[in-house]
């Protein structure tokens, strides 16, 4: 609270003492109060009431800032342990997909050894020889689909960039220009995907 000069003087004339002498003369004193020490007294009271209101106000803003950066320390904390532990789970399910995949493939390994010992027995032939790479192939087909490897069918279709890689062209009047006429090599698609386009003849007519 501010106290103008004039509400200083008004209160320090309430403060005077008249004292009468022997001689009928009077005086006035001011009892150690003037206006101006009034003010003065005034200001200071409300300086150091500021003050400590300042003090006050800076030591609540010094706890909160240390109580947000704690909460920081430890957001940032959790955050690390999260990455650490999403980069450890992941490295273990590639292992398991690994090893699952490699499982699958140890039937067609021991189909492949026994094919092998056949072709070299004395009572080999063509046609049982035809017959286990057949079984192996179907296998393989099987344990590869297993893991989401679809072949790309390319059967009387369209030309498609998406699915297929053209590397020639051949006229072929029982068809239409676009179609495919032939497959040098099937393209897979993983889980919808294509991992390797299909390798084909396209037909152009003009």
């Amino acid at each position: 609270m501010r106290v103008n000069k004039k509400g200083a003087d008004e209160l320090a004339d309430e403060k005077k003492v008249t004292i009468n002498n022997e001689d009928g003369d009077s005086a006035e004193i001011n009892a150690d109060l003037t206006a101006e020490n009034f003010s003065e007294e005034i200001n200071s009271e409300d300086a150091e009431s500021v003050d400590l209101s300042l003090v006050t106000e800076n030591e609540n803003l010094k706890a909160e800032i240390n109580s947000k950066n704690d909460r920081l320390l430890r957001l940032q904390a959790d955050f690390d342990n999260f990455r650490k532990r999403s980069a450890k789970e992941k490295l273990e399910l590639a292992a398991t997909i690994e090893q699952s995949f490699l499982t699958d493939l140890l039937p067609l390994l021991d189909n492949l050894n026994r094919a092998a010992a056949a072709a070299e027995g004395e009572n080999s032939d063509v046609e049982t020889l035809r017959k286990g790479i057949e079984m192996i192939k179907q296998e393989t087909i099987s344990a590869l689909g297993k893991h989401g490897l679809e072949a790309i069918d390319t059967t009387e279709k369209m030309f498609d960039p998406n699915f297929h890689q053209a590397v020639g062209t051949v006229q072929d009047d029982t068809k239409e220009d676009g179609a495919i006429a032939t497959e040098f090599q099937r393209g897979y698609t993983a889980r919808g995907k294509v991992i390797r386009p299909s390798m084909v003849q396209v037909v152009n007519n003009a």
